[in-house]
C-alpha cells in the first residue's frame, strides 16, 4: 500500500504522527468502451464549447454556477486560500459511545500507520480506544474537503472512518408507511422463529461475490477460445415467476421455515379446560346410552 496523506492526530497535548492509507479496494472487473462495429477503443476529448478546441487537463479550472445562472471560476490558488486546505492535523473533538453513531453516516475507511521512529503515543491512543469502548470524533481535511470522521481500533491498528455530514443524509419520508397496518402477533411470532432459525455468527469469509466469479469465468473462456467473444449460451426455459404479492403472510413464513430445515406448526387455539365434575356428568349419559343400545341389540337377537 502507498500512503495518500500524512498528518498528525492531536490528542490533547499529545501529538501522534501518522500516514493515511486507503483501507478498502474495489475488486470489480473494469471495462472500457469500444466501437461495436470494429472493436476500436472509444476516447474522450475535452473540447471547449466556446473556441471548439481540445483543452489539456492542466489548463482546466473549476467553475460554480449559481441557481440564477451566474458562473464563478476558481483556480488552484483560490482553493489554497481556504484555511482548511493547509492543515495536516487530525484534532480529536470528543469521545462518544460507539452505539450512538448511526451506521448510515459511515463513508470511507482509512488505515493509520505511525509515522515516527518511536510509536509509543500511537500505541497508547490505540490501547486507550480499545479499552474504553468509545469512538473518537475527529476533524481533518483530505483532498481539499473538510471531513468529520470516527477514529477507532481494528486489530491493533487505528482506523479513520469518514462520516457524512447530517445534511448529507436524506430525511426518511415515505407516506406509504403512514397508514400501514401493524403486524399481527401470529406473524411476529413466525417471523421471530424464522430469524432464530437463520441466526449465526458473522464470518465475512463465508460470503463470495458470485457475480464477479462467474464474470471472470466468462472472460477466461472467451480468451481461451481465441475469438475474443463469448460463445452464445443455450436457451433455457424461463423460470416460473412467483406471485407479486403474498396473500397469506403466515403461510409464506411457514414455507420459509420448512425450506430452512425447521418446521414450526402454526399456533393452534387451546381447548377450554373442563373440571372433573363436568366431565363426569357428560360422560355418564353417553355410558347409559351405550348400555341401552347394547341391551336392545341383545333382545333382538333372542327374539330372532
Amino acid at each position: 500500500m502507498r500512503s495518500i496523506w500524512k498528518g498528525s492526530i492531536a490528542f490533547g497535548l499529545v501529538n501522534v504522527p501518522v500516514k493515511v492509507y486507503t483501507a478498502t479496494e474495489d475488486h470489480d472487473i473494469r471495462f472500457h468502451q469500444v466501437h461495436a462495429k470494429d472493436g476500436g477503443r472509444i476516447k474522450y476529448d475535452r473540447v471547449c464549447q466556446v473556441c471548439g478546441k481540445s483543452v489539456q487537463y492542466s489548463d482546466i479550472d473549476k467553475a460554480y454556477t449559481s441557481p440564477d445562472g451566474e458562473q464563478v471560476v476558481l483556480t488552484d490558488a483560490d482553493f489554497s486560500k481556504l484555511p482548511a486546505a493547509e492543515k495536516h492535523e487530525i484534532p480529536v473533538l470528543e469521545f462518544v459511545p460507539s452505539d450512538q453513531i448511526d451506521p448510515v453516516l459511515f463513508d470511507k475507511s482509512y488505515y493509520l500507520e505511525p509515522d515516527s521512529a518511536t510509536p509509543k503515543a500511537y500505541q497508547l491512543l490505540a490501547a486507550t480506544l480499545d479499552r474504553i469502548d468509545k469512538t473518537a470524533l475527529v476533524h481533518f481535511t483530505l483532498r481539499q474537503k473538510t471531513r468529520l470522521a470516527a477514529l477507532r481500533v481494528r486489530e491493533g491498528v487505528l482506523v479513520l472512518q469518514t462520516l457524512l455530514w447530517p445534511d448529507e443524509v436524506r430525511a426518511v419520508e415515505f407516506p406509504s408507511l403512514d397508514d400501514a397496518p401493524a403486524p399481527r402477533p401470529q406473524e411476529l411470532k413466525m417471523a421471530e422463529t424464522l430469524v432464530e432459525s437463520m441466526s449465526g455468527d458473522f464470518d465475512p469469509s463465508e460470503y463470495t461475490d458470485e457475480y464477479q466469479i462467474e464474470l471472470q469465468k466468462l472472460l477466461d473462456e472467451a480468451i481461451a477460445s481465441g475469438t475474443g467473444k463469448v460463445e452464445p449460451a443455450a436457451e433455457t426455459a424461463p423460470a416460473e415467476e412467483a406471485d407479486a404479492e403474498v396473500v397469506d403472510l403466515v403461510a409464506a413464513l411457514q414455507r420459509s421455515l420448512e425450506s430452512s430445515g425447521r418446521r414450526e406448526a402454526a399456533p393452534e387455539k387451546k381447548p377450554a379446560k373442563k373440571t372433573a365434575k363436568k366431565a363426569a356428568k357428560k360422560a355418564a349419559p353417553r355410558k347409559a346410552a351405550t348400555s341401552k343400545s347394547t341391551a336392545s341389540k341383545t333382545a333382538t337377537r333372542k327374539g330372532a
